[in-house]
């Protein structure tokens, strides 16, 4: 057994990662690692629901905010950047927190990723005038009939990671999943997954609130400043897909409003879904703290 270790903090949107990463990171005094793919992104300051200015200064993290939309990254590369940082932190400490409701990027970690194939640029180019041409409902059925484990995973309000699916598929004949390694890759730590779940209607309740704070946090205004790039695929995701309607006269802000709170409920419902399919995750309501602990042995 490795004196290293990897704690996973994993569940749906708005359960509380967060909070419990924070306590867990500062009793170990180590670093964060995320594996939530909306948070890369540093244009994203309200609508993806990074850790508060407070919480990244009280504890380093790590791939939050460290690219812009308009750059290009998946999960075979995150999977290589994030097992380099933890092994730079293992130098130091030997324990690394992970956290993120991004399941295929937590697997990345966890189990490893086969080599991801090349695409080539026309391919590429030709999904993209495709989906330009016929919008995200064809996108959605394309991926949903090729690859369903994925597609009743993802967001799939985000085109971003269904053209990913249909790229590989076209390029390859194979789903982006058959891409998660059969077997799993040895890693040089011990591996323990927390996963939070909670009463349904309680996470509904909660997921509401949090839209309803980020909407007075500004998430109108981030999405207004970001109107000239919204053809990126980076920003066709729940938060950003509906304010963007509500800008193009297709709906109200409130009806909008009331949109992101449904895509994010059914988001949540699909996180589920993937994490509760990994046996190796150990599940826990938020509150459990002191139970958790004892699990882990603090």
């Amino acid at each position: 057994m490795s004196t290293k270790k990897v704690i996973f903090i994993v569940g749906p949107t708005a359960i509380g990662k967060t909070a419990l990463s924070m306590k867990l990171a500062q009793h170990f005094k180590t670093e964060i690692i995320s594996c939530d793919s909306r948070q890369f992104y540093k244009e994203l300051l309200i609508g993806s629901a990074p850790p508060s200015p407070k919480e990244l200064e009280e504890v380093q993290h790590h791939f939050i905010h460290n690219l812009s939309i308009s750059q290009s990254y998946n999960a075979g590369k995150y999977e290589i950047d994030a097992i380099n940082k933890i092994t730079e932190i293992h130098k130091t400490n030997d324990c690394v927190i992970v956290v993120g409701g991004s399941g295929f990027y937590a697997d990345a970690i966890s189990k490893g990723l086969d080599k991801m194939p090349k695409i080539a640029e026309k391919t590429r180019e030709k999904l993209n005038s495709d989906l330009k041409e016929r919008g995200l409902e064809w996108l959605q059925d394309k991926v949903k009939n090729i690859d369903p484990e994925f597609y009743n995973s993802c967001d799939i309000k985000n085109p971003q990671r269904l053209l990913r699916c249909l790229e590989v598929f076209t390029e390859t004949g194979k789903k982006l999943t058959s891409f998660k390694t059969k077997k799993n890759k040895k890693r040089p730590f011990d591996i323990i997954k927390i996963g939070l779940n909670m009463d349904r209607e309680k996470l509904y309740s909660k997921i509401n609130k949090r839209v309803d704070f980020m909407m007075e946090c500004g998430l109108l205004e981030e999405v207004l400043s970001l109107i000239d790039f919204q053809g990126l695929n980076s920003l066709q995701t729940v938060g950003y897909k509906e304010i963007f309607s509500f800008i193009n006269n297709e709906c109200t802000l409130q009806e909008a409003v009331e949109k992101i709170k449904q895509n994010t409920r059914r988001f949540a419902k699909r996180q589920l879904t993937w994490f509760k399919k990994d046996k190796e995750v150990n599940w826990f309501e938020p509150d459990e703290y002191d139970k958790l602990k004892s699990f882990i042995g603090l």
